[in-house]
């Protein structure tokens, strides 16, 4: 006999489940693949980091200039931080002469950070369990609805969107963008932190609470103090960064430079602790010759200064196809003459999440992305090469070198230098 069961009312009725998240594979845990998670998942998105290298990157890299859109980004992930937390602040600019006295100054409040620093901070708030360790890519196969991306390891990871920043050598942009390659500049940069309690009192003095230029004919010399050992900020505990800025020709110099201990040639880079001793000891012997005394005793007592290969990079695309984008130095690298590397990172990743968030289709959201950023990565990339120019005077005609000659004025250097002028996102 059938049964009559009466239907069931509204409190009795099962509840409906939330949808699933969706889901994103971010290539590269560094700093712009740290802001890029975070976004992400304060936008509801599953996130998983994954980091080719095997351990932690936070004692990584050198100096970073800070500006207020980077404080904005980090605003949104929903850390609780100061700029007094995030570095350290400087009252304004100096130039300083080769006799060491200052022929210029400009105030400039700013703060400077240093990489590992902004890296912890960042790091701390993403959960273990989001972020992988020693999982280098090898391909990437979009397809109508998802994507997947395969590493070395055999493992494969399926998301509705995959990430890509993986910086200047990406593997995700050579997989789909492999002519868009950096090019080198024509000069390097050798770079250093130093403790500021090993300086002397009279270049902590003059150094240590300001931005400081010092120009050699051809060259650029600068330096601000950053977070110290164990990230501290406070003054006699931190360190100070220096960059300088030198012409080596890619058939001659370079070559020179970057040929190891082992005699092997490197082709853009080289680990600090491979280059030459002689190499190292002419780089300080023209520190004395050339730079304000102040620099010199930076560079004299720096213990592992390392080589930089200045580059740029321009990708025509940030997506790549349906479900790949690429931010950050994975898209664009600039000089760093602009100083924008990392906030234009933060930025990058703050638009593709708000993108994200005002769209449930990815592909609309990641082309909306791309229309707003493509066109402030080119600028910045343009900026970068102007504030440049004049140290690359081998490889310029007559008339490129006077355009550039503006820009190694002292004013201009440093009313110029690391700040955003012009360049509204």
């Amino acid at each position: 006999m059938p049964t009559n069961i009466p239907a069931a009312g509204p409190a009795e009725r099962p509840a409906m489940r939330p949808a699933k998240p969706k889901r994103a594979v971010i290539i590269g845990g560094s700093i712009c693949g740290l802001f890029a998670a975070l976004l992400l998942r304060k936008a509801g998105w599953d996130v998983a980091v994954f980091e080719r290298i095997g351990s932690e990157l936070a004692g990584r890299g050198a100096g970073i200039v800070t500006h207020p859109e980077l404080f904005d980004v980090i605003g949104k992930t929903g850390l609780d931080v100061t700029e007094a937390r995030v570095g350290v602040g400087v009252s304004g600019r100096r130039v300083f002469g080769p006799d060491g006295r200052i022929t210029g100054q400009l105030d400039l409040p700013q703060v400077l950070t240093s990489w590992g620093h902004l890296y912890r901070l960042l790091r701390s708030a993403l959960p273990d369990e989001s972020y992988h360790h020693g999982r280098n890519l090898v391909s990437v196969e979009d397809g109508a609805e998802r994507v997947r991306a395969h590493f070395a390891d055999g493992t494969v990871e399926e998301a509705d969107l995959l990430v890509g920043t993986d910086g200047l050598f990406s593997t995700v942009r050579a997989a789909f963008l492999p002519e868009a390659k950096p090019s080198y500049a024509g000069y390097v940069a050798w770079r250093g932190l130093v403790d500021e309690s090993t300086l002397s009192p009279e270049t902590r003095a003059a150094l240590c609470g300001h931005f400081s230029f010092s120009l050699p004919p051809g060259e650029q010399m600068l330096g601000y103090p950053v977070a110290g050992a164990d990230e501290q900020l406070d003054e006699g505990h931190r360190r100070y960064n220096f960059v300088w800025y030198r012409p080596a020709a890619s058939d001659g110099q370079l070559a020179e430079l970057l040929t190891d201990v082992n005699g092997t040639r490197h082709p853009l880079s080289i680990p600090p602790h491979l280059i030459r001793p002689e190499v190292v000891a002419g780089m300080r012997a023209d520190a004395h010759r050339l730079l304000a005394p102040q620099f010199a005793e930076v560079v004299e007592r720096t213990q592992q200064p390392f080589l930089q290969a200045i580059q740029d990079l321009e990708s025509p695309r940030l997506r790549l196809s349906p479900h790949v984008v690429i931010l950050g130095d994975a898209a664009f690298v600039a000089r760093p003459h602009v100083g924008m590397g990392v906030t234009k990172a933060a930025a990058d990743a703050a638009a593709l999440a708000a993108a994200l968030a005002d769209s449930t289709d990815v592909e609309a959201a990641l082309a909306a992305f791309e229309a707003k950023r493509l066109a402030f990565g080119r600028a910045v990339v343009q900026r970068a090469r102007h504030l440049g120019a004049y140290m690359q005077a081998q490889i310029l005609d007559e008339e490129q070198r006077a355009r550039a000659e503006r820009h190694r004025h002292p004013d201009a250097v440093m009313s110029e230098t690391a700040v955003a002028t012009g360049l509204a996102a």
